[in-house]
C-alpha cells in the first residue's frame, strides 16, 4: 500500500472513531495500519483498547503480543502471548515465523514457554 493510501486509511478510522470510540471493526484495522506505518506505540494504545473490549478474542490477544514486541516491552509481549494461547490461539507454526515475534524468539522465557507448549500439542 502507497503511504499516502495509507495515510488516508489512517486519517478515516480515526475520524470514525472519534464518533464511535469502542467500534472494534475500526479499532482493529486502526491498529494494523498503524503497525505499518511504523507508529509502534500507536498501535500498542488501540491493541491494548481491544483486548479491554475483546477479553476471550485469541487474536486480538496474538496481536496485542506481537504490539508489546515491536514496542520493546519482550515480557508483556509473552503474557499476552500466553493469554491468546490459553483462549485458544493453536498456530504454533505461524508464532514461530511471525516476523513482529523477531525479537521474541531470543528471549530465555520464551523460549522455555515455547517447549512446554510443543511438548503438550499431541504429534
Amino acid at each position: 500500500m502507497k503511504s499516502n493510501d495509507l495515510d488516508f486509511e489512517i486519517s478515516f478510522l480515526e475520524g470514525v472513531l472519534k464518533h464511535r470510540p469502542n467500534y472494534v471493526d475500526a479499532l482493529a484495522p486502526l491498529a494494523e495500519a498503524y503497525t505499518r506505518r511504523g507508529l509502534f506505540e500507536k498501535g500498542l494504545e488501540i491493541d491494548k483498547r481491544l483486548a479491554f473490549l475483546c477479553k476471550e478474542d485469541p487474536i486480538v490477544h496474538y496481536n496485542l503480543a506481537c504490539s508489546f514486541v515491536l514496542s520493546g516491552y519482550t515480557s508483556k509481549a509473552l503474557t499476552a502471548l500466553k493469554r491468546a494461547v490459553k483462549l485458544g490461539f493453536t498456530d504454533l507454526e505461524h508464532l514461530q515465523k511471525d516476523p513482529d515475534l523477531k525479537p521474541l524468539r531470543d528471549y530465555a522465557p520464551f523460549q522455555k514457554w515455547l517447549l512446554t507448549l510443543s511438548s503438550k500439542v499431541p504429534s
